[in-house]
């Protein structure tokens, strides 16, 4: 499989300010960086806690709890980036952790 860039687009507060990009060679490594950015939120809420676990479901809450999250990934045949919305991204996430647990 060819790894696409892919462009991660988010806003995680209502405040247009906070809007943000994110860009990774594939999308393997786009769903990496919000797994990331989601166990960096953990550590943050427990600190004292070293070994932090979490459901995949827990993950959708946090992806859903964003204002706005949103892929561009690169289609080498159009030429073009194709956009994918939030429900895409936990499809992908769920199928990657699957892979990584298996």
């Amino acid at each position: 499989m060819v790894p696409k860039h892919t462009i991660v687009l988010m806003q995680p507060s209502q405040n247009r300010a906070s809007r943000t990009f994110m860009d990774y060679e594939s999308v393997s490594q786009a769903i990496d960086g919000i797994c990331g950015l989601y166990e960096r939120k953990l550590k943050e809420l427990n600190p004292a806690i070293l070994n932090i676990t979490y459901d995949v479901s827990d993950l959708y809450n946090f992806i859903d709890g964003l204002t706005d999250l949103s892929a561009l990934v690169y289609s080498p045949n159009a030429q073009a980036y194709v956009p994918y919305d939030r429900e895409w991204i936990k499809q992908r996430t769920f199928q990657h952790l699957k892979r990584m647990a298996g």
